[in-house]
């Protein structure tokens, strides 16, 4: 099993393409959420629309259905739940009219007192439409009690505890917030004149944009047709960067520059550092496709063991498909990577993955290397150990259900069957970035969150 992804966002803001745009632009962002997709836009007459489904991009959005979204102005947002069911209930961006209008909102992140907010305005009459935690920011900036919607930011914001990027549209403002610990990605660019915002920088690519800058750590921007002003969310001083590091260790594009740096760049340098802290005797290394692909080529380079492809990942698997019948229990894993047995046969191979969760999907890859003949295998993992959930915005399993929270690295390495097994240390990670040790979180290897967490949250919180 690999981690689940966040939720990608993608905003533009005078543009007669907006929905266009905003289509490629989610496109470049499918693999932060294969669950559903949807797109707001406005025309800065009055009217805001939207189209979501479940899915891939690509198939929620035909040509009829992008025809139908008309304006200047848009929102967009690619969703893996990491709180609240996949179902397209669920699916953002929420739209919604109240007293000021009508609004769009779209989130990455997770609110880790968002059922305590829930609850509060439940018990007020307020009246909930789904299961996400992103219904409560919603529900915060429609408070009458919290003014305009300019004055509700900061107000609002201030009320919710945990990770969130948030892309709001109303029919005439595009509004960007970041919380004051920057965990998620969210960076602004421009194309032709026209203002945009991407959780990645590759989405801008895309669609022929060039970054400007990051949405600072505890930063709103309100975009309309006078320009681009900032909002504080917080008083100076008072934002405190914890970079979700896990973002460059898997989640994010190779290709995207996030947090100051380019995550292919971070990728090779802690493969590198592997290699010396934890070097190997093999004839060959390879990688576990596609987030191992950068590691690897830096472990091989510092290492000078040859790199080579063993694993040939099917890019046409979706997250859901056919499960196979007892009698073919491995299809499963071969469906997805499968081995070429002239790269690894009796050689010894140093296998460059970029985490390992619960260990079942690293074992299968063992016996599916042994089987090919490969004589040692030496695994190597780009990241710490994984040792505790995550609250902010990644579906990591309990702790109960990570295995280097209840094995030793080598109890681990005689479950899987194999040679050797070593991890990153989080010295060595936190080498492989630009920004200080302490800009970044890695709760999930230290159990050192950024913000109190309640108890053990899952993403059934809201339905219960």
């Amino acid at each position: 099993m690999k981690p689940r992804e966040s939720c990608g966002l993608f905003g533009i803001f005078g543009d007669e393409e907006a929905a266009v745009k905003t289509f490629f632009g989610l496109y470049a962002l499918q693999h932060r959420g294969q669950e559903s997709a949807g797109i707001a836009v406005a025309d800065g007459a009055g009217a805001l629309s939207g189209h979501k489904g479940m899915g891939l991009v690509s198939d929620v959005f035909t040509p009829a259905a992008l025809g139908r979204l008309r304006g200047d102005r848009a929102i967009g947002h690619v969703r893996y739940s990491t709180t609240g069911s996949s179902t397209l209930l669920n699916a953002q961006p929420l739209v919604v009219r109240y007293a000021g209008g009508r609004i769009a909102v779209a989130h990455s992140g997770n609110l880790v007192n968002g059922s305590e907010i829930r609850r509060a305005y439940e018990a007020r009459g307020s009246i909930f439409q789904t299961t996400t935690d992103s219904e409560v920011i919603v529900h915060l900036l429609a408070d009458p009690a919290m003014g305009t919607l300019e004055e509700a930011l900061p107000r609002a914001l201030c009320r919710v505890r945990g990770a969130y990027a948030l892309v709001i549209l109303t029919p005439d403002r595009l509004i960007v917030a970041r919380d004051p610990m920057g965990i998620r990605p969210l960076s602004l660019g421009r194309v032709n004149g026209s203002l945009v915002v991407a959780s990645e920088s590759t989405a801008f690519d895309l669609v022929g944009a060039r970054t400007v800058r990051d949405v600072a750590p505890g930063e709103a921007v309100v975009i309309d047709e006078g320009g681009l002003h900032s909002i504080p969310l917080v008083p100076g001083g008072e934002a405190k960067p914890a970079h979700c590091i896990f973002e460059h260790i898997y989640f994010a594009r190779p290709d995207s520059r996030i947090f100051g740096d380019n995550v292919h760049a971070v990728r090779s340098k802690l493969g590198q550092r592997l290699a010396r802290d934890a070097p190997a005797e093999a004839d060959v290394v390879i990688s576990v496709p596609d987030s191992g692909n950068s590691a690897a080529l830096g472990f091989s380079q510092a290492s000078g063991i040859p790199l080579d492809v063993g694993f040939v990942r099917n890019h046409y698997v979706g997250r859901t498909f056919i499960q196979p019948a007892q009698t073919m229990r491995d299809a499963s894993v071969k469906v997805k990577l499968n081995v070429i047995e002239e790269v690894v046969k009796g050689k010894r191979v140093v296998v460059v993955d970029d985490s390992m969760i619960r260990g079942t999907t690293s074992r299968s890859r063992v016996k599916a290397l042994r089987e090919a003949g490969a004589r040692e295998i030496h695994l190597r993992i780009s990241s710490p150990p994984h040792k505790h959930p995550c609250f902010l915005g990644i579906d990591f399993p309990t702790r109960t259900e990570l295995i280097a929270s209840k094995k030793s690295t080598d109890e681990i390495a005689a479950f899987l069957g194999i040679e050797s097994l070593a991890y990153q240390t989080v010295e060595g990670l936190l080498s492989a970035v630009s920004g200080p040790p302490d800009h970044y979180c890695t709760a999930c290897f230290t159990g050192e969150y950024p913000v109190h967490v309640d108890g053990e949250l899952d993403k059934r919180a809201m339905e219960r």
